[in-house]
């Protein structure tokens, strides 16, 4: 078969060597592109003839997946599939797979990392030293005893719950249904509201849906407690931005973010430029050594065992 990588995964030359000979030294071919395309007649160029396509994040439009008459399985090195049009793929039976929980640690950690930022003030503590300042007005509070809200208990929010837990920090949360991990976790589940209420610290973990858009509006962020956490690593449009922009101006609460409506550079006058009591990261909760490697071993994956017949992370 005809296995063709349509944009870079982010590693090595010699890494990507050591998973593609997975593939040849059982009598594939395999071709690999070092830069990426949103153009339709060069995705064209490159997939023709493909029996398999690999990509990241980036668009597989309709006209690329008709194009190529040979196209059965698509692996995304990504965990979303929402840049890869469906409809076009089910009209063709053509399969797809993700690599759903290759960053799971990652963004975990990142979110426990932004919430101690927020309580010790670490990121001022170090503009103090290099400024040649002290300790004033840098006291911070503890981790341990504080109760953490889990918005969202899939793998990601459930991981991240299970290293609060670590700091001795009671669980709370809410998500559409019960799940047994998060039962297993000893988080109480409770209404949006009383979780915004109660916690101390909110991590956001949901998906990003005509649902969830604007889940933590100006009403629910009014609800949190004076001078309380909130975190985002998951999307930025869960979030209405103008109204965590005005309880930071106000002195209200405090704000670890790492998503955006659109990834940074933002625009100057973005209305989280400049804010107060928040830490800042430029969508980054993914992006470790260990789990882009990880994600390119679990693309290669998918497609060994498509062609093995038992296929696994089906999206479609």
């Amino acid at each position: 078969m005809k296995i063709v990588l349509l944009e870079p995964l982010g590693i090595s030359a010699g890494y990507l060597k050591t998973l593609s000979e997975t593939l040849t030294e059982k009598g594939h071919e395999f071709i690999s592109y070092d830069s990426f395309s949103t153009d339709p007649d060069e995705l064209i160029r490159r997939s023709e003839g493909a029996d398999v396509l690999m990509i990241a994040n980036h668009p597989l439009p309709a006209e690329v997946i008709e194009a190529d008459e040979n196209l059965k399985f698509v692996s995304v090195a990504f965990v979303g599939i929402d840049h890869v049009d469906v409809n076009a793929c089910r009209k063709r039976n053509i399969g797809i797979s993700n690599t759903g929980g290759y960053c799971t640690d990652a963004v975990a950690e990142l979110a426990v990392g932004l919430a101690l930022d927020c309580l010790r003030s670490i990121h001022e503590g170090n503009d103090a030293v290099q400024s040649g300042k002290g300790k004033a007005g840098l006291r911070g509070n503890e981790l341990a005893g504080k109760t953490v809200g889990i918005i969202g208990t899939g793998a990601i929010g459930c991981r991240t719950a299970e290293l609060f837990k670590a700091f001795r920090c009671r669980l709370i949360g809410y998500n559409r249904s019960k799940k047994a991990e998060a039962e297993a976790l000893g988080i109480e589940l409770m209404p949006l509201d009383e979780v915004m209420k109660q916690a101390d610290i909110i991590s956001v973990h949901t998906p990003l849906t005509e649902e969830t858009k604007g889940l933590i509006s100006e009403k629910e962020i009014a609800l949190m407690k004076e001078g309380a956490v909130l975190i985002n690593t998951a999307r930025g449009p869960v979030i209405d931005t103008n109204a965590l922009a005005d309880a930071l101006k106000n002195n209200r609460i405090r704000a670890g973010i790492d998503v955006f409506e659109k990834d940074p550079p933002l625009p100057a006058d973005h209305p989280l430029i400049g804010a107060d009591h928040l830490v800042c990261t430029p969508h980054v909760g993914f992006d470790t050594v260990e789990s882009i490697q990880r994600r390119a071993s679990m693309a290669f994956e998918n497609v060994t065992a498509w062609m093995d017949g038992s296929p696994v992370r089906v999206m479609l």
